[in-house]
């Protein structure tokens, strides 16, 4: 189980919701909005997801709750989400002003309504009120200012609420509205691949040449990762598709200009690919890259730079040229991302070094056995 989803099954404890652990599922035992006031503050390390879901989530609990993280997560920012509590009559606060953790959410009632949000920073404050949202006083319209970032992650949300049925109304991005009232209902789901882990095992066949097949997927999952093996295409590779499998043949690579907003967790793994093509890659739409594990942008272009290749980073966008490489000690910068899209470069490289590999406990516990498998 990844550390993420630790922290996450701990803050839900903490509040009194059940949830047992099975040989090959979670239990969660549903309180219909009804929330205990948690002991003690949340705490949930450097696990960006649970961190905002449960700013929103901490709301509907009468009473004060303090949420922290570690050092990273003191600097990850949170401004915009507070802004659209305190729409809704909840005290909101960044304890330090500085719009980041810790902070304190006293709330109990939420009003609902009319609020504002921004939309340029993480489409994680939007799913944030979304999940909570049937359980405000009035119905609540989110108005998007500015174009949403990664609109894959509303699509993700708006198809698990669906599910469990609660329908958010969706115009285009820029209006979201939820009924007050709708109640989510129990049901018994199978949580897909995750798209973002299989990029580095379609990035290996594509850096080498070599072919993968993956099974138990779905290829046409709302995930906006599902799209990386036709950027994949574009670069010159094989795929072929089946209803839950997906079979790829490197071919030699060609440099791309692509914007990958909708994409943002597979930007490591085109960055690390894009060393093998011919010519130059452009990524561009990356700015939020910046607020994530680590400034991304910057890592990538310490790390690419490290091993040989020409970098040059913008605000929002990365131009790789191949270089002539050799192999060196990658630092991660703690970020899971980091140590496995490099992993690939290893394939290709010989000599590459990842420093604490063990950050990769945060999503993929067991990735270097499964690589090693390859």
């Amino acid at each position: 189980v990844s550390d993420d989803t630790k922290y996450m099954i701990r803050a839900l404890k903490a509040f009194q919701i059940p949830v047992q652990e099975d040989r090959e599922a979670f239990i969660v035992f549903g309180k219909g909005g009804e929330l205990a006031m948690p002991s003690d503050p949340i705490f949930v390390g450097n696990a960006g997801t649970a961190m905002r879901f449960l700013t929103t989530f901490s709301s509907l609990v009468p009473g004060k709750i303090h949420l922290d993280g570690d050092e990273r997560m003191r600097e990850r920012p949170l401004a915009d989400l507070l802004d659209c509590l305190k729409q809704m009559g909840v005290k909101a606060n960044s304890v330090k002003n500085t719009g980041c953790p810790p902070i304190d959410i006293e709330g109990g009632k939420v009003t609902g309504g009319d609020i504002k949000l921004a939309g340029n920073n993480s489409s994680q404050y939007l799913t944030s009120i979304l999940l909570s949202a049937p359980y405000f006083e009035q119905d609540t319209c989110v108005h998007i200012q500015g174009d949403l970032t990664s609109k894959s992650y509303a699509d993700i949300t708006l198809d698990i609420m669906k599910t469990f049925g609660v329908h958010v109304g969706n115009e285009s991005y820029q209006r979201f509205t939820v009924k007050a009232g709708d109640r989510y209902k129990a049901q018994t789901y199978r949580v897909e691949s995750d798209w973002s882990s299989a990029t580095y095992f379609l990035a290996a066949a594509a850096v080498t040449g070599g072919e993968m097949t993956l099974t138990d997927i779905q290829p046409n999952s709302v995930q906006g990762d599902a799209k990386f093996a036709s950027v994949l295409e574009q670069m010159g590779c094989r795929v072929e598709i089946k209803s839950n499998s997906m079979h790829i043949k490197g071919n030699p690579l060609r440099g791309i200009t692509i914007n990958m907003n909708n994409m943002p967790d597979a930007v490591q793994t085109l960055a690390v690919t894009a060393l093998f093509a011919k010519g130059e890659t452009v990524i561009e739409g990356i700015g939020n890259l910046r607020i994530k594990e680590t400034d991304r942008i910057s890592a990538l272009a310490n790390e690419l730079t490290r091993l040989g290749a020409e970098v040059e980073a913008g605000e929002d966008y990365l131009i790789i040229k191949p270089g002539t490489y050799h192999g060196a000690e990658i630092e991660t910068y703690n970020d899971h991302r980091m140590a496995m899209s490099f992993a690939v470069a290893g394939l290709k490289i010989p000599g590459v070094g990842i420093k604490n590999p063990q950050c990769v406990e945060k999503s993929f516990p067991d990735f270097f056995q499964r690589f090693a498998n390859l």
